[in-house]
């Protein structure tokens, strides 16, 4: 399946006035150099190393399968054995008989000739051509298909196979993208930088990938030592393990078998049935999670930030792993857009129990190990949850399965129905208070949330309300309501509650606004897992440089994912603040920082990171230098063009930011952000009627941003339109209640048009908001007196 993988791309505070611009999804295009296409290599395994000191290496599933017989076996019939096959008779199960199909208005055309498959669609020219397809992706409830571009490119057509059976609406072509017309030079036309396999979806189909991609020469030759995901691809290069089957010289000094990492986290475990819950208990507490991690690099929503995987390593030193955030995740934690598995997994009461992936699934075949709820009944007793009493639906009917309640479905790639494996008791009252889905109202589509939120307290009027409970106070801090910094940073530092969840708390702070908040922030640094480190380095944004000292030690952090987050916030504080020592720990850190970017020098999001990493060490001409990489890569990417026109204002050329963006602009007109910038050059220029002009058109073309809709109505202020500006204000506020600086403005403008109680409205609300600001105190002084 097409994995859709975000780099993050953090903005220094320099830039802070471009943040809410920059947040936008990181679509991208690439055009491709007309030469021949270098071919993708697949390199086979070698022999066995005499010497046990070298490396380990791979040596491919067949070796694995002289002793694995039974796990060799069970895995061929998996998911993960389909993954990714070569186009060939065998494996290709979509309809290439001079089959046609037209999606938004391109007609497309899959034929088969001397056994090739191939398909006459749109090109990166936008003109028809033929391509041969070269590997078959996934297995079911769709299949999607390979080609291969000039530069060592492979592609995913987003005309996908439906496989199911023909009376579920299966065996058809249909386009993942419906209603989009995705003409070449579109973020997600398969041509595009978005629909790349070499970045998007190869490790995870693959075995052994390396990318290999040339910045210079913006080409791929990238390797991998078997198509699928086989043994290797979990357990790691098994040479060594090989070595000690064998009993080679050496072997007894063989950790761990040979292998990089041993899966012992059922190893001895019970599950013992506490009659009173009817829920089961382990024998001892799981003391890893290297199983739920390995899986995890796959199954996990997160972006690459090393050049290397190595089995066995904390996933954060290859990944960085997507937060509960509010565009991914529902604000109870319900998963939203194509986030996978781990997000939710960590949320649930399974995984704080000491449940692993293959308590559930086994691990070679992939399937369930019971069918229907006896998964479930595994440690659930019977007699308690197959009944009535607990159910309350008939017996025998879909309402009476766990899943159906507890683990409800989401479809993606328009076929492929996922489950939530957050594990959650159904919450229809915060449907019916946040708008979250359900898993009642999703079978019962004829009845309201209402109905269904009466219906389960009548059921259960004393029951608690799941291990899940920080729907509200993540609503909260979203829309940065009063309190909500405090209920923030106290949930943080309730251990009880899931990691993840603590994490994405700290993440939801729009700054620390007390010391007393910062000494709550400071506790987490040495926080145990490290999704909440990391968080909590990335909370320091808005702490006094001095402050930021604590985060010193943080460079030497286990786990990679939390220094690179460390060197974000310490790169740019005066050298003369740190002693010799930090200076070469933050020395260290961005080398290791810069390595990590240029990992992914195949995406825009690096170059950057990279650029915004040089701006704040003040290194100009290297940070040009990157933006301009980017817009290579993608010159439709909105954040280089509004941080590279920053560049020059800093530089006093404006008349250069002014043709980057006017030129941005006639390409993608409707870009808000860029809009946002050209009016706040034009306006530092003197042009201000042009200025209010792009101002108006950015808060219209994004009415959602309540930063856009303030400097707009600052600006109808100015020119002396101050109606037209509170209305504009007004309409903000409906739709950010709690916007600081829309507030702290209408109470100014109520103030000198003269309307004393409206100005004190506004004031005692954004005092509401800020109780510890001296500023604003003063500002209502000031309207009392």
């Amino acid at each position: 399946m097409q994995r859709l993988f975000i780099i993050q791309t953090s903005i220094v505070r320099t830039l802070a006035a471009f943040a809410a611009a920059l947040a936008i999804a990181f679509f991208s295009y690439s055009a491709f150099d007309a030469e021949e296409a270098s071919p993708l290599r697949a390199f086979a395994a070698t022999n066995p190393p005499t010497q046990l000191a070298q490396d380990a290496h791979f040596v491919g599933s067949a070796a694995c399968g002289t002793c694995h017989t039974s796990e060799t076996q069970a895995w061929k019939g998996s998911h993960h054995a389909h993954a990714m096959l070569e186009a060939n008779a065998d494996n290709v199960q979509g309809d290439f008989h001079e089959r046609q199909v037209t999606f938004a208005g391109v007609t497309t055309t899959f034929s088969q000739r001397d056994g090739k498959y191939s398909v006459n669609t749109d090109g990166p020219d936008g003109q028809l051509q033929d391509y041969e397809v070269k590997f078959t992706f996934g297995f079911t409830p769709l299949q999607q298909y390979l080609v291969e571009l000039p530069g060592g490119r492979l592609q995913s057509l987003p005309i996908a196979w439906n496989t199911r059976p023909r009376d579920e609406d299966g065996q058809r072509w249909f386009h993942l993208y419906p209603g989009q017309e995705l003409r070449a030079g579109d973020p997600l036309h398969w041509t595009g930088l978005q629909q790349n396999w070499n970045f998007m979806c190869a490790e995870c189909h693959v075995t052994n990938f390396a990318r290999n991609y040339d910045a210079d020469l913006k080409t791929y030759t990238s390797t991998f030592s078997e198509l699928n995901v086989t043994c290797e691809s979990c357990h790691g290069p098994g040479s060594q393990h090989l070595a000690w089957a064998e009993k080679k010289q050496g072997w007894e000094d063989l950790a761990n078998k040979g292998l990089d990492i041993t899966f012992n986290e059922r190893k001895d475990v019970t599950w013992s049935l506490d009659q009173a819950s009817g829920n089961s208990l382990r024998n001892k507490p799981r003391d890893s999670a290297h199983e739920i991690e390995t899986c995890a690099h796959c199954h996990a929503r997160r972006g690459p930030i090393a050049s290397k995987v190595q089995i066995g390593k904390p996933l954060g030193d290859a990944y960085h792993v997507s937060l509960l955030d509010e565009d991914l995740y529902f604000s109870d934690g319900q998963i939203k857009e194509e986030v996978y598995e781990y997000g939710s997994f960590l949320q649930s009461r399974m995984n704080h129990a000491g449940v692993t992936c293959s308590d559930c699934h086994d691990p070679h075949t992939s399937k369930l190990r019971a069918e229907g709820n006896g998964v479930c009944l595994q440690c659930h007793a019977q007699e308690k949850y197959e009944a009535t009493a607990h159910t309350h639906h008939a017996p025998q009917s879909a309402g009476t399965q766990c899943a159906a309640c507890h683990m409800p479905e989401r479809t993606y790639m328009v076929v492929d129905n996922r489950r939530d494996h957050s594990l959650r008791i159904p919450r229809p009252d915060l449907s019916v208070a946040l708008d979250t889905p359900n898993a009642c109202n999703i079978c019962h589509k004829d009845k309201s949330a209402q109905w269904a939120a009466d219906e389960v307290k009548a059921w259960f009027p004393h029951a608690n309300q799941g291990f899940q409970h920080y729907a509200e106070l993540f609503h909260e801090g979203t829309l940065g309501a009063p309190g909500a910094r405090e209920k923030l940073i106290a949930f943080a530092n309730d251990l009880d509650q899931p990691g993840i969840a603590r994490a994405s708390a700290l993440a939801r702070l729009d700054r620390i606004s007390s010391r007393a908040m910062l000494d709550q922030l400071r506790a987490r640094l040495g926080d145990a897992d490290p999704l909440v480190r990391r968080a909590t380095v990335e909370a320091f944004a808005s702490v006094p440089e001095t402050a930021r000292q604590d985060l010193i030690s943080m460079l030497d952090d286990p786990v990679l994912d939390v220094r690179l987050e460390a060197v974000r916030q310490l790169a740019g504080m005066p050298r003369q603040a740190l002693d010799a020592t930090a200076q070469q720990k933050l020395d260290r850190g961005i080398e290791e920082y810069i390595a990590s970017q240029k990992s992914n020098s195949d995406r825009p999001e690096a170059h950057h990171n990279l650029a915004l990493l040089y701006l704040s060490l003040h290194r100009i001409e290297e940070a040009e230098t990157e933006f301009r990489a980017a817009l290579d890569l993608d010159p439709a990417f909105v954040p280089a063009v509004v941080t590279l026109a920053d560049l020059y204002r800093g530089t006093r050329r404006d008349a250069d930011g002014e043709k980057v963006l006017r030129a941005f602009l006639q390409r993608e007109p409707d870009a808000a952000a860029v809009r946002h910038a050209l009016g706040l050059l034009l306006v530092r220029n003197g042009r201000k009627t042009e200025g209010l002009d792009e101002f108006k058109k950015a808060a219209e073309a994004a009415p959602d941003n309540a930063r856009f809709a303030y400097v707009y109505a600052v600006a109808l202020s100015d020119s002396g339109k101050r109606q037209e500006a509170m209305q504009v204000l007004q309409n903000a506020l409906a739709r950010h209640p709690y916007n600081r600086e829309s507030l702290y403005a209408m109470a100014t403008f109520l103030r000198d048009a003269g309307d004393r109680d409206g100005a004190m409205s506004y004031a005692k609300r954004l005092t509401a908001l800020e109780p510890d600001d001296p500023g604003v105190a003063d500002f209502l002084r000031s309207l009392a007196r």
